[in-house]
């Protein structure tokens, strides 16, 4: 069977939502509305950057499971360099957060919610460096549908109701109850579902933003020189200001410096070759690598010989998965603070095919490892102790976990999937951006009269070196994410641009999403709809890091015989209609020199193309 790079080799299935199509610009993301945002700048004139920037602000403004406090990460390729680029604007623990702050007041990890739960916002800061560097218009064009809905705009029912379920919590923080309930007191105290929902505060503070850019024009400031004035002002103005007396008044520990001193990041991102297509992703300050890791790993095997979703399929990818994961549970954290990971040995095939020699093609095992990848770029592992341990520390979890009952499925299935949306665009000038944007999720801390709400990533460190030495809490330092972008080139052009939400699931969906139009031949709609499976065997990267051995994620569509032989293999199964994740996608049909969007049929994921 020959490989299949377009959608234009075969007979197309029927999908639940149609396919785009588009040969000039494609804008999608997590809500319609927020589509519409990224169409409204590219009718502007504006490119793919432009576009993203604005659908990344709408998204926001929208509360599409993220918040203006949250972070970014983006890849970006740039057709006049024709070289992708990494955009990391992930906040950092304020000053006072350290291991021994948190074990001081009983936690095990840092909390899921409240002040102490927020990291430095980032958000801001990326679509402005994003918007001075690679953008066309002004930002108060790209701002322009985000201060309209902030100014009102008809809330979906999505997230009026979510609104509603967390209402307790929301009711904690004196400006989140003034922003998210309007109805206080009375029985349904959020937003109805169509309802006009107004964020005075947060249009006032994009205004501000939009005024510092306009200001600095006035004066003879160039366009790149005016967006860093509003960034300027939202990290050491006014907006700073603001969000460190409200975050303190509030119990939380940012200071001015915290701000001042963040910085974004423009990065090379990290990238494999898998059977002659170049994958791009973001390095170790998110999951990224995972995916290359499990791609170097799955080449040592014939994917396509085991036919889509058989049990061989199946049994193969999760204990790739699973191989990868482990690595990035022990060995993934801020590049930017020491120590310097070993990525060289993470991502190198020589690694790969000594990881893929331990799946036991039987069973799955349960007690899978961090490997040890410092040999592969000639150097001894300092933390082998500690890897040694590993097992041990694991197993005492899981113990403690079973006699705890530890919390229902539900419960940690919904901490594994938290948060995130994602945004793809691309035009005909060559600029392709791929982001999951998240954080400032719902039930979020609103910083005071900036209506700002704050990230809750500080839950993805660990206190103890034991659990993995390179994402220990610290003052300064970026908690090791999951938000992963990806970019592949073929003959070194853009290929598929893809990402999708869902917390530990991200690279999980994203690996499947790719291999099924790779090696199965399908387009790029059909795999974001495509029946597919998550292991729930590595750590948790949110709440108490729990992690679920052998337990999977499949789709009510596999048939009994396949059920029946991972029983055997030893997997726990559980299932549901749709296992895909909202992914979206964009595919770069070069014989043709179009476009093709895809837009998963889970959640309200939209695109419009043109």
């Amino acid at each position: 069977m020959h490989m299949i790079f377009g959608p234009h080799s075969f007979a197309q299935q029927r999908t639940q939502k149609p396919p785009l199509h588009a040969k000039h610009w494609m804008a999608i993301t997590g809500k319609p509305l927020a589509a519409t945002a990224g169409a409204m700048i590219f009718q502007k004139g504006g490119n793919a950057v432009d576009a993203a920037c604005a659908m990344i602000a709408a998204t926001c403004t929208m509360w599409d499971t993220l918040g203006w406090g949250g972070e970014t990460q983006a890849l970006i390729y740039n057709p006049h360099t024709r070289k992708v680029v990494g955009i990391n604007a992930l906040g950092v623990a304020p000053t006072g957060a350290t291991p021994e702050f948190f074990r001081s007041k009983g936690m095990k990890y840092p909390p899921e919610y409240g002040p102490l739960a927020a990291v430095t916002p980032g958000t801001p800061g990326g679509i402005l460096v994003m918007l001075a560097e690679f953008g066309k218009l002004s930002l108060k064009d790209v701002l322009e549908p985000a201060i309209q809905m902030a100014d009102g705009y008809p809330i979906e029912a999505e997230t009026a109701n979510l609104i509603e379920r967390e209402k307790e919590r929301l009711k904690q923080w004196p400006y989140s109850r003034q922003v998210m309930l309007p109805h206080l007191g009375e029985k349904r105290e959020a937003p109805e579902p169509g309802e006009i929902f107004r964020q005075p505060d947060l249009a006032a503070t994009l205004r501000k933003l939009v005024e510092a850019e306009q200001e600095a024009l006035k004066q003879g400031k160039s366009r790149k020189e005016a967006i860093y004035a509003a960034y300027d002002r939202f990290y050491k103005g006014d907006i700073a200001r603001e969000i460190v007396r409200s975050v303190q008044e509030q119990g939380g520990l940012f200071t001015l410096e915290d701000l001042a001193r963040w910085r974004v990041y423009i990065e090379e991102p990290v990238k494999t070759d898998y059977k002659g297509i170049e994958v791009y992703k973001l390095t170790t300050w998110v999951q990224g690598p995972v995916m290359l890791q499990t791609l170097n790993i799955l080449e040592n095997f014939d994917l396509r010989a085991m036919g889509y979703n058989s049990a061989r399929y199946i049994h193969t990818l999760y204990q790739a998965m699973n191989l990868a994961f482990a690595d990035r549970d022990f060995y993934y954290g801020d590049p930017y603070f020491p120590p310097a990971e070993p990525v060289r040995g993470l991502l190198s095939k020589e690694y790969a095919r000594e990881r893929a020699k331990l799946i036991n093609m039987e069973r799955n095992d349960p007690n899978i490892k961090p490997g040890d990848p410092y040999p592969f770029q000639g150097e001894r592992n300092p933390y082998l102790k500690l890897l040694e341990k590993w097992g041990e520390q694991q197993k005492g979890a899981a113990k403690s976990d079973s006699q705890e009952s530890a919390r229902s499925n539900e419960e940690f299935e919904k901490d594994f999937y938290a948060g995130t949306t994602s945004v793809i665009a691309a035009d005909e000038e060559g600029w392709v951006v791929s982001v999951t944007p998240s954080g400032g999720w719902i039930p979020a801390v609103i910083a005071g009269r900036t209506g700002i709400g704050l990230s809750q990533r500080m839950q993805s460190f660990v206190l103890d070196e034991a659990e993995n030495p390179f994402n220990v809490v610290a003052p300064g330092k970026r908690p090791r994410a999951t938000l992963t972008p990806s970019l592949a080139l073929r003959d070194g052009e853009p290929y598929l641009a893809f990402a999708v939400q869902g917390g530990d699931s991200q690279d999980q969906n994203l690996l499947q999403f790719f291999l099924n139009i790779v090696e199965f031949g399908m387009t790029v709609q059909e795999a974001t709809e495509a029946a597919n499976f998550n292991s729930f065997q590595m750590r948790s990267s949110f709440g108490n890091h729990e992690s679920r051995p052998g337990r999977i994620l499949l789709n009510e569509a596999i048939p009994s015989w396949v059920r029946a032989e991972l029983r055997k293999m030893g997997y726990e199964m559980t299932f549901a209609a749709r296992t895909s994740g909202p992914i979206n996608a964009i595919l770069f049909d070069r014989k043709h020199g179009t476009m093709w969007g895809g837009s998963s049929n889970h959640g309200e994921d939209y695109g419009i193309a043109w």
